[in-house]
């Protein structure tokens, strides 16, 4: 679910950050996990990436599709390799006071879909994605309703 679902429109995009946009219903899994688990969620979820995180839920990695290349590259099979064989172990991620413009330059300097968002704990609250943000901003120019002035 996300918060810009909901949104009436006429918000300030600027003003909008990655509580706005962010799915809080995320796939994540274990550092045990297997790339063949791995590869499966992201390709019938229709992900880029999923976050890897410990027991409490704090991020510790991601693994991409690009991971998951490079290994079968390597000559590496899915089904003996787990997440942490192959996890980008320092992810780039958003906390949900992100501002949009801060989120957008970050997604693009670094060619992202998406990045995991996390409280100040490190816990992962959240993912959002170019499109959710897109969606956000579609949202915003919207005119509100009349019966709400």
């Amino acid at each position: 679910m996300r918060r810009v679902d909901y949104m009436l429109g006429g918000e300030n995009f600027k003003e909008m950050t990655a509580a706005h946009f962010m799915q809080t219903d995320v796939y994540y899994y274990s550092n045990d996990s297997r790339g063949d688990r791995l590869a499966t969620a992201i390709t019938m979820g229709g992900f880029g990436s999923v976050p890897i995180v410990d027991k409490d839920k704090t991020l510790k990695g991601i693994v991409s599709e690009f991971d998951l290349l490079k290994a079968i590259l390597n000559g590496k099979e899915l089904d003996k390799i787990t997440a942490e064989d192959i996890m980008t172990k320092e992810p780039v991620f958003v906390t949900e006071d992100t501002r949009s413009e801060e989120i957008i330059n970050l997604l693009q300097n670094k060619h992202l879909i998406r990045a995991p968002v996390v409280d100040k704990e490190g816990k992962l609250i959240g993912v959002v994605a170019r499109r959710d943000i897109l969606q956000g901003y579609l949202k915003s120019k919207e005119a509100p309703p009349s019966w709400w002035f």
